[in-house]
């Protein structure tokens, strides 16, 4: 099962979702996330949250369109996305898109790209996602990446202090065996030169940013 689960970050950083409709099986929409799949036409599978910022109006309209809807206090120690991790981890997904969890407040995107470890514990596929970048989290291993129009730039990130033994293949600026600590920005902007290319690490925790200019 793919999951896709819509936040309620700034709606002009939210992508259309109809492009995902057959790569997502099931939807949940965090408190205003829930209106985002109302007004793109997404059914939603599940609604959850302390909905303090939906209208009376709005939370109506979610309580009539949802399969299942839970309200938590405002007042609460997770945040509505995490309590919407905690649901979908329940259904034993092979991935987890995220939408509307960037591009708001800087406390809320860290935590929330802090997320993406959460799941990568869990060995599951997690991929953030809005109108200008697509970032991953990644164990060591070998990886594939293609070529995409839409996100051009592909910059790597230590996630922890030092990422050993990097190469990157099929990238205009070519890498190998090489560490890479925090602070470096010796993997920033890179770009894919053939349809596919690979990356690969030994130790650590590698974050892949794919991105566009705004």
């Amino acid at each position: 099962m793919k999951i896709g689960i819509v936040a309620g970050g700034p709606r002009e950083e939210i992508p259309q979702l109809h492009s995902y409709k057959n790569e997502i099986d099931y939807w949940i929409g965090a408190d205003s996330g829930a209106i985002v799949l109302l007004e793109q036409g997404i059914p939603i599978h599940l609604a959850l949250g302390d909905f303090d910022s939906v209208s009376e109006l709005e939370y109506e309209q979610i309580k009539q369109h949802t399969v299942n809807i839970e309200e938590y206090p405002s007042e609460k120690d997770e945040t509505d996305l995490e309590l919407a991790l905690n649901e979908g981890l329940k259904l034993d997904p092979e991935k987890i898109y995220l939408f509307g969890v960037t591009a708001g407040r800087i406390d809320h995107e860290l935590i929330n790209m802090q997320q993406l470890y959460r799941l990568l514990s869990h060995d599951i596929d997690a991929v953030i996602v809005d109108c200008h970048h697509e970032i991953s989290l990644y164990k060591p291993g070998k990886y594939i990446v293609k070529k995409s129009e839409n996100y051009p730039y592909v910059s790597f990130i230590p996630f922890t202090p030092v990422v050993e033994n990097v190469s990157l293949e099929g990238f205009y600026y070519k890498l190998t065996n090489t560490n890479v600590q925090w602070g470096s920005t010796l993997c920033m902007s890179n770009k894919i030169t053939e349809e596919t290319s690979s990356f690969t690490f030994t130790e650590g925790i590698l974050l892949m940013i794919k991105s566009r200019d705004k």
